[in-house]
C-alpha cells in the first residue's frame, strides 16, 4: 500500500509512523518554550519535555534561578530571563529560540502569579496586572511563534506529510468555575480558555494542536501557606502569594483524591498535550484537579 494516497498520508502510515515515535523518545528534534519555567509546575514541565528529548527554554523574572534550572534538568536547554509582560518581551524570546535552534515546535504558556482582593477593594492596576500575564502575554507569545509553525506546516502541507505542532496555554478551575476574591484572575484565566479555543480553530489546518490545561489544587508557591517567607519580587513590588491556612484545609476535602497535586503531575497533563497521544485533541480543556468539581467542569 502507497504512503500517500492523492496527497493525504494513508491511516496504515500515520499509524506506522505513531509506533515508530514510541520507540524512541517521544520529543526528539523537537524545541519547546515553556514560560515561567525555573519553579513549580513550569520546572517540572520543562523537566518532563527534557526527559522526552525536547530543548528547552527556560523562562523566569529570576535569572540566578532559570540558570540553576537549566544546570539541573539535564538534556539542551537555553535561558531567556525577564518579564513577559514589557513591550517586545515576547518577541526577543521568540527570536531567541530561532537563533539558538532554528525551530519552534511546543509552546507551554504557563507564567503567572495571584494578587488576590474582593472585588470592592481591587484596584484597576491589579486587574490589568492578571490580564497582562495570563491573557495578554500568550497572546503575544502565540502570535510571535505563528510563522516558525505555520509556515513549516505549509511546505510539510504540499509534501503530503503531517507534523504535529503544540501549544498548550495553563489555566486553573477559578477560571472555569470562577473564585472568591480572584475576579481578576479569574476572568484572565477564562479569557485564555477562549482564546485556546479560537486559536485551535484557526490553525488545525496547519496540524497545530492548541489546547488547554485547568489546573485545581496543585502545591506551588501560588497554594503554600500565606506568610512573609513567601512572596516574589516584580517590577521591584513585593507581591504577596499563597492561601491563608484556614483555607487551605477545607480546599483538601474538595478532592476526591483525598489531598493537593504535585507539580509533578500537573506536569504530566502539559506532557500529554504536547505528545503524539493528542495528535486529534484540540481546542479542549484538561481538568487535572484529582476529580475536584468532576462533571462540573467543560
Amino acid at each position: 500500500m502507497p504512503d500517500i494516497v492523492g496527497g493525504t498520508p494513508t491511516g496504515a502510515f500515520r499509524a506506522a509512523k505513531f509506533l515508530e515515535a514510541m520507540h524512541m523518545n517521544v520529543l526528539d528534534g523537537k524545541v519547546a518554550i515553556v514560560t515561567g519555567s525555573a519553579r513549580g509546575i513550569g520546572r517540572a514541565t520543562a523537566e518532563i519535555l527534557s526527559a522526552h528529548g525536547a530543548r528547552v527554554l527556560i523562562n523566569d523574572l529570576d535569572e540566578d534561578v532559570a540558570q540553576q534550572t537549566a544546570s539541573e534538568i539535564g538534556g539542551e536547554t537555553v535561558v531567556f530571563a525577564g518579564d513577559l509582560t514589557k513591550d517586545g518581551f515576547c518577541d526577543q524570546l521568540v527570536q531567541r529560540v530561532i537563533d539558538e535552534w532554528g525551530q519552534v515546535d511546543i509552546l507551554v504558556n504557563n507564567a503567572g502569579y495571584t494578587l488576590d482582593a474582593p472585588i470592592h477593594k481591587m484596584s484597576d492596576e491589579w486587574f490589568q496586572r492578571m490580564l497582562d500575564i495570563h491573557t495578554i502575554v500568550p497572546f503575544r507569545l502565540c502570535r510571535a511563534v505563528a510563522p516558525y509553525m505555520r509556515d513549516p506546516a505549509k511546505r510539510e502541507r504540499e509534501e503530503g506529510r503531517e507534523v504535529f505542532r503544540k501549544i498548550v496555554n495553563v489555566s486553573s478551575i477559578s477560571g472555569t468555575m470562577g473564585n472568591a476574591t480572584q475576579a481578576n484572575y479569574s476572568s484572565a484565566k477564562s479569557a485564555v480558555l477562549g482564546l485556546t479555543k479560537t486559536l485551535a480553530k484557526e490553525w488545525g489546518q496547519f496540524k497545530i494542536n492548541v489546547n488547554a490545561v485547568a489546573f485545581g489544587y496543585i502545591e506551588t508557591r501560588l497554594t503554600a501557606s500565606k506568610d512573609e517567607s513567601n512572596v516574589m519580587q516584580i517590577g521591584g513590588e513585593t507581591v504577596q502569594l499563597g492561601i491563608p491556612d484556614p483555607l487551605r484545609g477545607p480546599a483538601t476535602m474538595l478532592i476526591p483524591l483525598g489531598r493537593p497535586g504535585t507539580p509533578q503531575e500537573a506536569a504530566g497533563g502539559v506532557f500529554f498535550l504536547c505528545s503524539p497521544w493528542s495528535n486529534f485533541v484540540s481546542g479542549q480543556v484538561l481538568n487535572v484537579t484529582g476529580g475536584q468539581f468532576v462533571g462540573m467542569t467543560s
